[in-house]
């Protein structure tokens, strides 16, 4: 959620989770500004925290959920600052807060596609880690799958971004771009393709590189894992529909 513009919901703890919504539920869609859904580990968020930046709407629903795979989706039409995240409506899942080093594997699968005029906006998985389960984040993490319009993640290069390296992780190629907002350290793996809509991989590897090669910036496997958020942050656009076929994680 890092951008050159300074985001402002860095650590925002959500909203507590409504109850669990029955079946048919879960294909009522959900316009409000700050709603959620809750079915199985997942809670779907509408997290429209930049909204007073222009003008639109937006809705979002649970398709379906089937063990540990949920499908989703979003609409919504934007118009004014093209610098401004609208939203990052998301699916979070509830997990165990570790240290890195104490989880064996955070296996991970999202098909996705986007259709609408005029797009920007990501597609991305996004996380903290910090020194305590529940504290403040030291370290956002965050996995840009998809890319669309002039938009670009927070770097301290200037903007667009400028890769401080490049990499290849669970078979797809990356661009790493690296910022701070306030206090927290922003790394941003960005798929070299923009639009890499069928993703399988294991989010230890990206904490891995991490360890190995930015210790000197602290980065380390003592750190705990403390939210795994994965949605579509949007900027403008008309007509917009994000759709999520299917979307697992499993933290072990």
């Amino acid at each position: 959620m890092q951008w050159f513009t300074p985001l402002l919901f860095l650590g925002t703890t959500l909203a507590a989770p409504t109850p669990s919504p029955t079946l048919e539920e879960r294909a009522t869609e959900q316009c409000g500004q700050y709603q959620s859904q809750q079915s199985g580990g997942y809670t779907l968020s509408t997290n429209g925290w930049g909204w007073s930046s222009g003008t639109g709407s937006q809705c979002s629903e649970i398709d379906s959920v089937s063990g540990s795979t949920i499908a989703w989706d979003t609409t919504w039409s934007w118009a004014g600052t093209a610098t401004q995240v609208k939203s990052y409506t998301n699916v979070q899942t509830s997990f165990t807060q570790k240290k890195l080093s104490q989880y064996t594997s955070i296996p991970t699968t999202w098909k996705w596609s986007y259709t609408g005029t005029s797009l920007a906006a990501n597609v991305a998985y996004d996380t903290f880690v910090g020194s305590s389960p529940s504290g403040a984040n030291t370290f956002e993490v965050m996995i840009w799958l998809g890319l669309y319009g002039g938009i670009s993640p927070l770097s301290a290069n200037g903007y667009p971004f400028t890769p401080i390296a490049t990499m290849t992780i669970d078979g797809v190629a990356f661009d790493l771009a690296y910022g701070l907002n306030g206090n927290v350290k922003v790394y941003s793996f960005v798929a070299h393709s923009r639009a890499a809509t069928s993703f399988s991989g294991n989010l230890l590897d990206f904490y891995k590189y991490l360890e190995i090669n930015y210790a000197s910036n602290g980065f380390s496997s003592s750190l705990y894992l403390q939210v795994i958020q994965a949605g579509s942050e949007v900027f403008t656009g008309s007509n917009a529909k994000l759709t999520t076929s299917a979307y697992s994680i499993s933290v072990t």
